[in-house]
């Protein structure tokens, strides 16, 4: 039986992130490397992400996690490689059938100077509609509910450029909420934002029943929310698979150059990453550099 979108999305603990023969595909990507200037930016990067599921961009700083989704949703085209969407090469879909599709929130709020923060959500209406046709009483009331799910209501007719920037990063959320896309692609969704709303944001994110990838800085964050991982380093492709799988103490310290302990959290049963502060000195080996400190038992 196939699994359904919402009972994958939903599905808190760990499970295989491998699609299954059951389970279609939303987001397949092979080879993909990017150079420019003659560095290489993106090596050979594979992985697929199963219909519905939420799959998790971690890396350091530079790890390439913002040049992949570039790369995703066609602001740069890879040096070598292919990327389809459910079967479709993304490069022979025309921008119109793309941005009806894919919705990306960027890293960086940009500037809409004139726009009330309801005109700003509506523009996620633009790829479905005619030159010349207008707003209807249905796309006011998703309009409305999409500013109610993430919080401004109460900003609807406020200008987008007076909103704190975590109100900006919201109100973008809603733009893509609005356009309805098979693939939500976010960079640093909870950028700016408060521990209440990186939560709320993340959990609503799941709830759409739809196929996203993102980068998120938060380990435990992504460990909580992702059905599956994958860890960018260098360029290339550290490890993928379920949080369990590539959150280890070894990994984290090789990849991220810090002490940590791994444990399971006592809610959603995925892996809670502790960190030990002072231990610059060995990094990679926790107990090591408890024992050189004299701290070790």
């Amino acid at each position: 039986m196939k699994l359904s979108a919402i009972q994958t999305s939903h599905a808190l603990n760990d499970s295989d992130t491998r699609p299954s023969a059951s389970q279609t595909v939303a987001l397949d990507v092979s080879q993909l490397s990017w150079c420019i200037d003659g560095k290489t930016i993106l090596s050979n990067i594979n992985f697929a992400l199963p219909t519905g599921q939420m799959l998790g961009l971690i890396g350091p700083n530079g790890a390439g996690k913002s040049s992949l989704l570039r790369c995703l949703y066609r602001f740069v085209r890879p040096t070598q490689g292919k990327i389809t969407l459910f079967d479709q090469d993304i490069e022979r879909l025309s921008p119109k059938a793309f941005a009806c599709r894919v919705a990306v929130v960027q890293q960086d709020t940009p500037h809409y100077f004139d726009l009330t923060t309801e005109q700003l959500v509506s523009m996620g209406l633009t790829p479905h509609k005619g030159m010349f046709d207008t707003n209807s009483s249905c796309d006011g009331e998703r309009i409305a509910k999409a500013l109610e799910k993430v919080g401004l209501s109460n900003k609807m007719h406020q200008q987008y450029e007076h909103l704190s920037g975590g109100e900006k990063q919201r109100a973008l959320i809603a733009r893509a909420i609005v356009q309805q896309p098979q693939l939500l692609i976010l960079d640093e969704p909870t950028n700016h934002l408060d521990v209440r709303y990186q939560i709320q944001i993340l959990e609503l994110v799941r709830s759409l029943g739809i196929s996203v990838i993102a980068s998120i800085h938060d380990l435990n964050l992504a460990s909580a929310l992702c059905d599956s991982l994958l860890l960018i380093h260098n360029g290339e492709v550290s490890a993928m698979g379920t949080p369990t799988e590539v959150l280890t103490e070894a990994r984290i310290g090789d990849v991220f150059g810090v002490c940590a302990q791994v444990s399971t959290h006592p809610q959603h049963k995925k892996p809670l990453i502790s960190y030990f502060y002072g231990y610059h000195d060995s990094t990679h080996n926790m107990a090591d550099a408890l024992a050189e400190r004299g701290e070790g038992g």
